[in-house]
């Protein structure tokens, strides 16, 4: 699968494409199910499975502040589409060009001029252009105009009859269940990035992590948990913190990994962290000693998860 930045990087290869457009955060069983009917019908066709997403996402452009945390980073979302067995990814950036443009020229000039689109799949409450002017059925008929068909999304509903989507999604994680997330969405729950150096806190309390930058994006994930991290092909149990870290008067979001029993360098290595089990959230303690009584107790809870989970 190609990830292709930008409608100016589109060849030829890209073009006469079934296409779908959406976030795609989390890429759940209702994406797999969309994905499905993109990729039978580009086998239809006999044409490339394309999927376009945004960077950042819409509402995080118009509204950082109240736009809903994201279940993953690009780089999740990225791996996760490519297992889907699409051909590519095209990432278009929403910056002031892109908001500016008016449901006709989007059409004309992405999807007609440089896509070239033969089939279109999206949601019947996509809204897109300047203002949201457009709509599916802005969609439908300038696809009758111009050669090309529109589609709905399908619905795929859970076992307890919910619509699976990124917002059902949240909702679990935001409270703290890992599993239902799970369930929604087909897979685990990750996130991924570099190992990065801290204010190494943590080593001084006894308990040294492995910390990744969120880079600016808000986290759906919140709290303490008993994770997996995987580097360079290897996993590890351990426990891990996302969030503002209150006792120390953080204000950027990160994420921080104790791993258990080890003693290598992760240091500017690429890892994975698997969130295995809710422990608790996030909150402000009276002191360092408080905390590091705190850290300890949550230790001994994740390796009773993982002690548990094995028997």
């Amino acid at each position: 699968m190609e990830l292709i930045r930008g409608i100016h990087n589109i060849r030829s290869k890209h073009k006469e494409c079934v296409l779908t457009i959406g976030n795609f955060d989390g890429v759940h069983l209702g994406h797999s199910a969309i994905l499905a009917r993109v990729k039978a019908l580009a086998k239809q066709y006999d044409a490339p499975a394309g999927i376009m997403i945004f960077e950042p996402q819409p509402r995080e452009f118009f509204a950082p502040e109240s736009a809903p945390g994201r279940i993953g980073r690009l780089r999740d979302k990225v791996r996760l589409l490519e297992g889907q067995g699409i051909d590519y990814v095209l990432c278009m950036p929403f910056n002031p060009k892109l908001q500016q443009l008016k449901a006709q020229a989007f059409c004309q000039q992405i999807l007609l001029d440089g896509l070239t689109v033969k089939h279109l799949v999206v949601g019947d409450d996509f809204r897109f252009g300047c203002d949201r002017q457009g709509d599916f059925d802005y969609l439908q008929e300038f696809g009758s105009q111009n050669g090309f068909d529109v589609e709905n999304t399908p619905s795929v509903l859970n076992g307890l009859g919910e619509r699976v989507s990124s917002t059902l999604v949240r909702s679990a994680l935001e409270r703290g269940d890992v599993l239902a997330a799970q369930a929604n969405m087909g897979h685990s729950v990750s996130l991924s990035g570099r190992v990065v150096h801290g204010q190494q806190l943590g080593r001084k309390l006894g308990f040294p992590t492995a910390n990744v930058h969120l880079k600016g994006i808000k986290s759906a994930l919140s709290g303490v948990y008993a994770v997996t991290l995987e580097a360079d092909g290897v996993s590890h149990n351990g426990v891990a913190n996302i969030g503002v870290r209150p006792t120390v008067q953080g204000k950027t979001p990160i994420l921080e990994v104790h791993v258990f029993d080890f003693n290598g360098d992760l240091y500017d290595k690429y890892v994975q962290v698997t969130f295995c089990q809710f422990i608790r959230s996030e909150r402000k303690m009276a002191g360092l000693e408080a905390l590091e009584k705190q850290i300890q107790c949550d230790k001994e809870e994740a390796l009773r998860f993982f002690v548990q989970s094995v028997n």
